[in-house]
């Protein structure tokens, strides 16, 4: 990866020409797409309610780009920030929708563990930050104990530690790359590849059609949608990755089919995740706050999996941690 001196900073948003090239292609797929459903629009194509289904869609990702793309473009602190704003919105949503907001302290525990992994992101502190996973399971496991209160422990324990693995563990690894001083490329790369992975999914599908994948966990995605999507996703993060990882070991064909193949099924298995929880509990979406996609777990639940698995690939072939550097904070 090319390391500039520092990550901080709009001055130097676009000098690794991936990252130039990854925003002027999103931004030119999203002025497409919408001069192709204004057409079918004007055209009176399709029926009335799916020609409004993709212009909910497309005015939800005239919001979501911006708020994905700017925080990351504006520096590391920016990306930690909104990683943890994302993490709490979909926790928010997730307990919700399992009740588990009732249980008062344990929330306020995972929120908490939420901002201390991010925290320990923001400050440079990997040590700190890999060792709250199995604390904040510990701390989660006793929280409820003095309360007396054993009817429904494992329940709510399981429910808790859940929602920390993977909206402050899981996710907060998507902060901590941006510690990296080239880190905008490969975290674009991330965000954009995942939405691409949703859409190879859903059009291979459509086109191909052929038998159900998980029809009792997700009834539209099909066997031929989800291979689609894994040719397609890991074709884009291998020419992408090659790239960004340019003279390192990462470079290698097969490494980078690797992570491709990890974006893509990583993804899917992340949505294939959230659909399991949500027939349990017999919802539809997590939440309604993103016109035509649901709430914002609905969008964002391929990074739960991706961002971990991304992460300790390319750390252990390029190293995204300098343990050697002092922390930012508590240093």
């Amino acid at each position: 990866m090319t390391r500039p001196e520092s990550p901080e900073g709009w001055s130097r948003a676009f000098e690794h020409p991936v990252a130039a090239g990854i925003i002027l292609a999103s931004l030119g797929v999203l002025a497409v797409s919408g001069l192709i459903i204004g057409g079918l629009t004007l055209a009176g194509r399709g029926k009335p309610e799916f020609r409004r289904e993709l212009w909910l869609r497309w005015g939800s990702w005239c919001v979501l780009l911006p708020m994905m793309l700017v925080p990351v473009l504006l520096g590391r602190a920016w990306t930690i920030g909104a990683v943890t704003l994302l993490s709490i919105a979909c926790y928010r949503e997730y307990a919700r929708a399992t009740g588990l907001f009732r249980e008062h302290l344990l929330s306020a525990v995972v929120v908490l563990g939420i901002l201390a992994v991010n925290f320990a992101a923001l400050d440079r502190w990997y040590g700190f930050f890999v060792a709250l996973w199995p604390l904040m399971a510990c701390v989660i496991a006793v929280a409820t104990i003095p309360l007396d209160r054993p009817a429904g422990y494992i329940q709510r324990v399981a429910l808790a530690i859940l929602a920390f693995m993977l909206f402050g563990a899981g996710l907060a690894h998507l902060g901590y790359i941006a510690n990296d001083p080239g880190y905008r490329p490969l975290v674009l790369l991330l965000l954009t590849a995942v939405a691409l992975n949703d859409v190879a999914a859903f059009t291979c599908g459509k086109l191909i059609g052929g038998p159900k994948l998980l029809p009792n966990t997700s009834p539209n995605k099909t066997i031929s949608g989800a291979l689609g999507a894994v040719v397609v996703t890991t074709t884009l993060v291998a020419l992408v990755g090659a790239a960004i990882f340019r003279g390192t070991p990462l470079a290698n064909p097969v490494w980078l089919i690797l992570m491709g193949m990890l974006v893509s099924v990583g993804g899917q298995a992340g949505d294939l995740l959230l659909s399991s929880i949500k027939r349990d509990i017999g919802i539809k979406d997590m939440g309604v706050i993103l016109p035509g996609h649901g709430g914002v777990l609905d969008r964002f639940n391929s990074l739960l999996l991706v961002a971990p698995a991304v992460f300790h690939l390319v750390h252990y072939f390029v190293g995204l941690v300098d343990t050697s550097s002092a922390r930012v904070i508590t240093g």
